[in-house]
């Protein structure tokens, strides 16, 4: 098994001596969230942009050839075991509505490029249920075992496409994490510090943007 499927699909129960609840990739992040004339949320897509570091240790893994390089059908390969590790951590998506967590399908790929030193990712992923532009909706990215913090440099950077828009107030919301931590003492038990998989708490540290519509 290659270690990027280890490392994206369950890195605090398969790699040994890592310290818990800490990041250890990082990716800068664009989120567009897209609707339609008919006022519905209908596909969130998304752009990665992978550090350095976790980067060269991809190219490393998937270099089948050794020429330094990672070449198209490499990239379709790192792609697609991504696609299948992330099937069971909802691709990271985080989606609500009125405060109900709203699954997504499975993308139909996940396209790969290596440029500058860094991997970068892009796809799109659709609700699994009807999502009108009613009520608080909220949407982020977010890895619920806290081993890869993917962030967005700007506001910008979570963006709404599609004129029924216009109608949400829209706010990018930046959770500080001490506050975080001083609101939610009593849940936030050590079983989450020592291994936060699957305590689905490391989402209230994640950077959301909000419609009210």
């Amino acid at each position: 098994m290659k270690r990027l499927s280890i490392i994206i699909a369950a890195p605090l129960a398969l790699l040994a001596g890592q310290a818990a609840a800490h990041p250890h990739i990082f990716a800068e992040a664009r989120l567009e969230v897209v609707s339609d004339d008919s006022g519905a949320v209908t596909e969130l897509r998304n752009v990665w942009r992978f550090d350095e570091i976790f980067s060269s240790s991809v190219l490393m893994d998937f270099d089948k050839n050794t020429n330094l390089k990672l070449d198209p059908d490499e990239l379709a390969e790192v792609g697609k075991t991504v696609r299948d590790s992330l099937a069971d951590f909802n691709y990271y998506m985080a989606v609500s509505e009125n405060g109900k967590t709203i699954p997504v399908a499975k993308p139909d790929a996940i396209n790969v490029d290596y440029k500058d030193g860094q991997l970068l990712m892009f796809f799109s992923v659709k609700p699994t249920e009807p999502m009108p532009l009613k009520g608080k909706l909220a949407f982020g990215v977010y890895d619920p075992t806290f081993y890869t913090s993917i962030d967005f440099n700007s506001d910008e950077d979570m963006a709404t496409v599609g004129d029924s828009m216009k109608a949400c107030k829209r706010a990018v919301v930046r959770p500080d994490p001490d506050q975080v931590l001083a609101d939610n003492q009593s849940t936030l038990t050590d079983a989450f510090f020592s291994d936060p998989t699957g305590t689905n708490m490391s989402k209230l540290f994640a950077t959301r943007l909000e419609l009210t519509c």
